[in-house]
C-alpha cells in the first residue's frame, strides 16, 4: 500500500485548494449558514455550485478530456472528493450522474450515448438518478420485478422503484428491468436509460427522519423507453449493474472527512468532560477508527493507481465505515445527553445539526447495499467460503 501522494497528485491538490478558498460560499458547511427556506431552495442552489466547478473544470476531474474532464488519475480523483469535503464546501448534486452514471457509460455505453449524456452530467445541465432498488429487492437486487417488454423499437416499463435521491429534480435515470421473464435471479435482467419526463412516471417524495425529502417512490406505468437507450447488451444488465455498484462502494474519502469534522465535534465536547469520564476513551476509540478507515481507503486507492480492478473487496470499505460511523454519532448523542435530541432552538448544539447527521446515518448500514450483503459478499468473493 502506497502511504503518499505522487509530485503532481499534490500539485493538483495545491491548485484545488487554492480555488476552493476563493470559491467556497461564505460560511457554508458551518453553524452560520442560514437553513434553506425548501429543498428546492437547497436543490437550486446544489445546481448552481456545480455549475460553477464544472466550468473550472473541477467536476469529473477523471473523466477524459473530450467528455469534458481533466484525464486525471485516481489519485487526483480522490484528492477533488477529500478536499472539497475538507473545505466544507458543497456537494455536487449530480453525484449519481458524475460517480456512477458517467463510469458506467464509459465502460459498457455507445459513442452516441456518452456523447448525448456525458458532458451535461458534468455541468449539472441534466440531473440522474438511480431506478435500482425496490420494495420488495433492496439490496437483493436480483430479485427485482419492474419488467421491460419489447414493443416494436421501444420497451414498455412497468414497475416501482425506491429509495431514489432527487428523483423528483431528475431528468434521467438508469434503470435495472427484468426483460426475460423466464430467468431467474441475475439473468434476464437489462439495464437502460429512462427519460423521467416521460409519459407514466410518477414520483412521490419520501419525508426522512432528518425532516428533509431526497429520496422518493418512483412508479412506472407502460412507460415507452427507445431501444437505442439500452445500455450494453439485452437481458447483460445485472454485469454492468456491478460496474456501477463497485464504483458506489468504492472509496469513500467524503465519508472519510466528514468523520474526520464529527471527531473534531467529538474532541470539542470532551472539553466539557471531566478527565476521568469514561466517555474520553469512547472518543479516543473513535480517533482509532478513523485512522482506520484512512488505511482502508489508500489500500483500495493504491489498487486504482496500479490499474487493479475494483473487486468485491470495496464491499469491506462500505461496511467499515457505515458501522464506524453509527458508533461515532452513538458516542456523540451519549455525550450530548438531553440537548442533542433538539433540532434548532436557542438550547439546540449546532442548531441540530448534529441530530440531523445522527439521524441521517442510521441508513448508513442499509444505503448503498445493506451491511448482511457486503458481509456475504466478502465471505463468497473474497473469502471463498460457500452460499
Amino acid at each position: 500500500m502506497d502511504l503518499t501522494f505522487s509530485p503532481a497528485a499534490e500539485e493538483f491538490r495545491g491548485e484545488l485548494r487554492t480555488w476552493l478558498e476563493a470559491n467556497v460560499p461564505a460560511g457554508y458547511g458551518t453553524d452560520t449558514f442560514e437553513d434553506f427556506a425548501t429543498l428546492d431552495a437547497e436543490f437550486q442552489f446544489l445546481r448552481r455550485w456545480q455549475g460553477t466547478l464544472a466550468e473550472a473544470r473541477w467536476v469529473g476531474v477523471h473523466w477524459p478530456r473530450k467528455y469534458g474532464g481533466r484525464g486525471a488519475g485516481p489519485e487526483e480523483n480522490y484528492l477533488l472528493q477529500e478536499e472539497v469535503a475538507a473545505a466544507r464546501a458543497p456537494e455536487v448534486i449530480n453525484r449519481i450522474g458524475v460517480n456512477l452514471v458517467g463510469p458506467s457509460l464509459m465502460t459498457h455505453g455507445t459513442e452516441a450515448q456518452r456523447s448525448r449524456y456525458l458532458a451535461r452530467i458534468l455541468s449539472a445541465e441534466d440531473i440522474w438518478c438511480q431506478l435500482f432498488s425496490e420494495p420488495g429487492a433492496g439490496s437483493d437486487l436480483t430479485s427485482l420485478t419492474t419488467r421491460a417488454e419489447i414493443d416494436g423499437d421501444h420497451f414498455v416499463v412497468t414497475g416501482q422503484k425506491v429509495w431514489t435521491s432527487w428523483a423528483q429534480y431528475a431528468d434521467f435515470g438508469i434503470l435495472l428491468a427484468r426483460t426475460d421473464a423466464e430467468a431467474k435471479r441475475a439473468r434476464g435482467i437489462s439495464y437502460m436509460i429512462v427519460d423521467m419526463r416521460s409519459d407514466g412516471v410518477e414520483v412521490r417524495p419520501l419525508r426522512q427522519l432528518t425532516g428533509s425529502s431526497e429520496f422518493n417512490e418512483v412508479f412506472l406505468t407502460d412507460v415507452r423507453v427507445p431501444r437505442e437507450n439500452l445500455v450494453g447488451e439485452i437481458h447483460n444488465g445485472w454485469s454492468i449493474a456491478q460496474t456501477t455498484l463497485a464504483h458506489e462502494r468504492g472509496t469513500s474519502p467524503r465519508q472519510l472527512v466528514i468523520h474526520r469534522m464529527l471527531l473534531d465535534d467529538l474532541v470539542g465536547l470532551a472539553e466539557t468532560l471531566p478527565a476521568d469520564d469514561p466517555r474520553r476513551d469512547h472518543i479516543a476509540q473513535a480517533a482509532i477508527e478513523v485512522e482506520i478507515a484512512k488505511l482502508n481507503n489508500w489500500r483500495t486507492l493504491t489498487r486504482r493507481v496500479r490499474g487493479e480492478e475494483l473487486g468485491p473487496e470495496s464491499s469491506f470499505i462500505k461496511l467499515y465505515w457505515s458501522e464506524m460511523s453509527q458508533r461515532m454519532h452513538d458516542v456523540v448523542m451519549d455525550v450530548l445527553g438531553p440537548a442533542g435530541t433538539l433540532d434548532g432552538g436557542v438550547h439546540s448544539v449546532a442548531r441540530g445539526r448534529l441530530l440531523r447527521s445522527y439521524l441521517y446515518y442510521r441508513a448508513a448500514s442499509i444505503f448503498a447495499g445493506t451491511n448482511e450483503v457486503q458481509r456475504n459478499i466478502i465471505a463468497q468473493r473474497v473469502l471463498g467460503l460457500p452460499r
